[in-house]
């Protein structure tokens, strides 16, 4: 089969890699792609936000199969272009994508089903969510009701601090993705991911993770796109997984079934567990990133039988086979990220950094420049390994990243820090 991946991130350079050892692949596209990619896919010059390119693109290189990675394209109803045009692909419809493209719509999905998650109101002006933060007092929790690229959440510990965000979102600070602003009891707790690929009727659940969101060591700073992360997440027990399943996840599938817009792909959750209960703290409709990283070094080939199991609605005849091990994976970003970074430092020392089926460095930020590999993003590279405990993960993946050059570029120290 003839396969086209969109985007250029490390999550898709994981989805290809993955991908790419499936007997089924024939040809494999990326696009854009990124320079990681080009010995295992042909990077595409095509605008992924444009449904009726990516239609065009699949006539003429007579793709099979399509699999959207970023939010963006989903939300910009690229998947309902492809199902317009008969091409099978991965991912839900821009109705259905409402389920990460805006907190609100979530939360009346849980209200209606009855799925447990936090107290929340909406607010469409500053001064009524103000005094509402007044009311409620700290710690609390303001989101952007729309899509910031993972960093519209702020869990404000004080009134001071969540009135700022409330300052910054109806300020401009997200565009139009802060024109609505949720805000949040905040819930205690550990969080962790759950994975689980949905076919419209059918649910399988794929694996765990957990990521680390704050930008320095011991869970400190600012919120980042994700500095790291670990699958599986030891907090995700069997027992609180099927907890998970049976009063959150299947009630959400049965409710976006019954209102005619039946989700397919992936629904990520984010659980808040205490005292052995999940809560949602949201739903994302895409493999996290640096999530994805973690899960596909895990599956590997098998992905893509799953993937499309998914498009077809077949997903009750499938079995996930995990390889009974742990990955990790550490993410070096540019200086200055997640504020003001510079692009265009030379990465070396990467050739001396073994790629296989337990060590890989997936591309994320980066470019071809002068014959150098150059830093063009705040991620950059997510240094990946997999090992027989979670420490012998860690082991292997800092031991790669001491082998790359890049002084413009820093990384979390302590990436799998609570579970060990």
């Amino acid at each position: 089969m003839n396969i086209l991946i969109l985007g250029g991130g490390g999550r898709e350079h994981a989805l290809a890699w993955a991908i790419r050892q499936n007997p089924k692949c024939d040809r494999l596209f990326v696009a854009p792609g990124n320079p990681g990619m080009t010995d295992i896919a042909r990077c595409a010059d095509l605008d992924v936000l444009d449904g009726g390119a990516v239609v065009e693109f699949c006539a003429l290189e007579a793709v099979d199969f399509v699999v959207i990675g970023p939010e963006a394209p989903l939300a910009a109803g690229v998947g309902d272009a492809l199902a317009d045009a008969g091409i099978p692909h991965f991912g839900p419809s821009a109705a259905a994508a409402q389920l990460e493209s805006s907190k609100s719509f979530t939360k009346e999905i849980c209200d209606a089903c009855g799925a447990p998650t936090a107290a929340w109101a909406r607010f469409t002006e500053a001064d009524p969510a103000r005094t509402y933060i007044r009311a409620k007092g700290a710690p609390i929790v303001v989101k952007a009701d729309g899509l910031a690229a993972g960093k519209g959440v702020v869990v404000a510990m004080t009134e001071a601090e969540a009135i700022a965000a409330i300052d910054d979102m109806f300020g401009g600070s997200f565009g139009s993705a802060g024109a609505e602003v949720v805000i949040e009891e905040f819930m205690a707790g550990e969080e962790a991911s759950f994975f689980v690929l949905c076919d419209g009727v059918n649910v399988l659940p794929i694996g765990s993770a957990q990521d680390h969101k704050r930008v320095g060591d011991g869970d400190t700073g600012p919120n980042t796109g994700g500095m790291g992360a670990y699958s599986p997440a030891p907090v995700l027990t069997d027992v609180i997984a099927q907890i998970a399943l049976d009063r959150i996840v299947k009630p959400t599938v049965a409710e976006m079934a019954r209102r005619g817009m039946p989700f397919k792909g992936i629904l990520y959750a984010g659980l808040m567990i205490e005292n052995g209960q999940p809560r949602l703290v949201e739903y994302n409709v895409r493999f996290g990133d640096p999530e994805c990283q973690v899960l596909m070094m895990r599956l590997g080939a098998q992905v893509f039988d799953l993937l499309l199991a998914s498009a077809e609605g077949r997903l009750d005849r499938m079995a996930v086979n995990w390889a009974d091990d742990h990955a990790l994976t550490v993410v070096m970003a540019a200086q200055g990220y997640p504020g003001t970074y510079q692009r265009g430092s030379v990465i070396g020392g990467l050739d001396a950094v073994p790629e296989d089926s337990r060590h890989m460095v997936f591309h994320a930020g980066t470019a071809r420049k002068g014959g150098h590999l150059v830093a063009n993003g705040g991620r950059v590279l997510s240094v990946t390994a997999r090992g027989a405990s979670l420490a012998e993960a860690r082991a292997e993946a800092y031991a790669m990243v001491d082998k790359i050059t890049w002084p413009e570029g820093f990384c979390r120290s302590d990436i799998g820090w609570r579970a060990l």
